[in-house]
């Protein structure tokens, strides 16, 4: 499959239309434990690694999903990046603010960190270009030129990724894909990755686009394997995009 969905909007995980609200901890049926409500001020304790669910109310339609706070950006520490359940891209929310978000619940099952790394595979990718191979729904496979940005740090054996059709940041299990051979290393010389030496993480930007109108949004993270490149967060879009600001400016 190619790399998505990546629409907020446009998955249900689970139940679509109105599901019952919840203001006592209920019963997950996967896991026999029973999940807790989160206070307004629980956003003092740390919910990065711990796997969440809520309501997603967008006009009249509410869907209901589940996912793992991957990340909790720092300088804007609201910010949270998550990675939802049967989705392939990573989404940034402000979890305790956004009032699109409903019945927001911690679950006991937090991830399990000690998930079997390789960093001999890390070493090898991260800060790569790779050619990454998927599967389309006839049996066909497509080619995608990318960008191994990081390891995930709550998830070793994942990996952030991003591509140049779609810059957004996208999170795979890379290994199996590596030594299958539908992840390879783009075989040139690298170009020495030009650093912009400045702190410019919190800076605002705008964007202009092919159709002439502009959006702003924040720079939130530096990729410290690819310097010049860096993640920015739009007003009123859930993705996160993945910019080399040199080529940009």
């Amino acid at each position: 499959m190619d790399p998505g969905p990546s629409n907020l909007n446009s998955w249900n995980q689970g139940i679509e239309g109105q599901p019952n609200m919840r203001t006592e901890g209920h019963h997950d049926s996967n896991t026999n434990e029973v999940a807790e409500p989160i206070a307004t001020n629980a956003a003092q304790h740390s919910i990065v690694g711990c796997r969440i669910s809520h309501q997603w109310k967008e006009d009249w339609r509410v869907t209901y999903w589940k996912g793992v706070v991957v990340d909790q950006i720092a300088i804007n520490p609201s910010l949270y990046l998550v990675k939802y359940d049967n989705v392939d891209c990573v989404y940034g929310l402000e979890l305790y603010k956004d009032e699109r978000i409903l019945s927001l619940e911690v679950h006991p099952e937090n991830v399990d960190t000690s998930q079997v790394s390789d960093p001999i595979l890390a070493d090898t990718i991260i800060g790569k270009s790779v050619d990454h191979r998927f599967e389309g729904e006839q049996g066909n496979s497509k080619l995608w030129r990318g960008l191994v940005l990081d390891q995930v740090s709550v998830m070793k054996s994942w990996f952030y990724i991003t591509y140049e059709k779609d810059p957004i940041l996208y999170m795979y299990q890379l290994g199996d894909d590596f030594k299958e051979g539908d992840l390879r290393i783009v075989p040139h010389v690298e170009v020495p990755p030009l650093n912009l030496d400045l702190e410019i993480r919190g800076k605002y930007v705008v964007y202009g686009q092919k159709d002439g109108t502009t959006k702003i949004g924040m720079i939130i993270h530096k990729v410290d394997s690819r310097p010049s490149v860096y993640f920015i967060k739009f007003e009123n879009d859930f993705h996160i995009y993945v910019y080399d600001l040199v080529e940009k400016i």
